[in-house]
């Protein structure tokens, strides 16, 4: 069954304001998003990576259409999502524009491969995506861009880089676990409770 866009009315518009603020609640996991081949390349910092299915594997990337990744990304029919790991704080904030580095000059500092469809995957990411577009959705001031993986690189590396609240956080699945281990309530099951 397709759903048809309506136009939707609501009495009381939310302002972007509003909306931005409460959007700071939810925590992102970092992924850079590469595009274009050769010295033609470009990419920028993002939060909102997500899986859209498995079979066949497939990712879902929103894009603003003003970025100067999306029309790359409608030319060449391709893309990379670069998931960071927590020692890869440089390159989200190059890619999110810190020190107004553009275009190839934000690929400077890390070590790229060129994957199968010419876009360039960071060495080192916790898990680097070759993305063949399958098709892009323009909504508002987004493309959501829907992406068939055609080949996945994955690192030994379990340390994640995430956002939340303004800030860049990392996660660490073996430290954090231990600090919850000692700072958690005992269990019911244990004595003194």
């Amino acid at each position: 069954m397709n759903v048809v866009p309506r136009d939707l009315m609501t009495e009381i518009p939310v302002s972007s304001a509003d909306f931005r603020v409460a959007m700071r609640h939810l925590t992102g996991g970092v992924s850079v998003i590469t595009a274009g081949r050769g010295r033609d390349i470009t990419g920028m910092t993002v939060t909102s990576v997500t899986s859209l299915s498995v079979e066949p594997p497939t990712l879902l990337v929103s894009i603003n259409r003003d970025a100067s990744s999306f029309p790359l990304i409608k030319r060449h029919g391709a893309f990379g999502v670069n998931i960071l790991n927590a020692d890869q704080l440089d390159v989200a904030e190059r890619f999110a524009g810190k020190g107004g580095l553009k275009g190839a000059d934000r690929f400077a500092g890390a070590q790229w491969v060129t994957s199968v469809s010419g876009v360039p995957l960071l060495v080192g990411a916790l898990s680097a995506f070759d993305c063949e577009v399958e098709e892009i959705v323009e909504r508002h001031s987004h493309g959501i861009v829907i992406g068939r993986v055609s080949d996945v690189k994955n690192s030994t590396r379990n340390a994640a880089l995430a956002y939340w609240h303004g800030q860049y956080v990392a996660v660490d699945q073996d430290e954090d676990a231990a600090r919850l281990a000692d700072v958690s309530v005992p269990s019911r099951g244990r004595r003194g409770i």
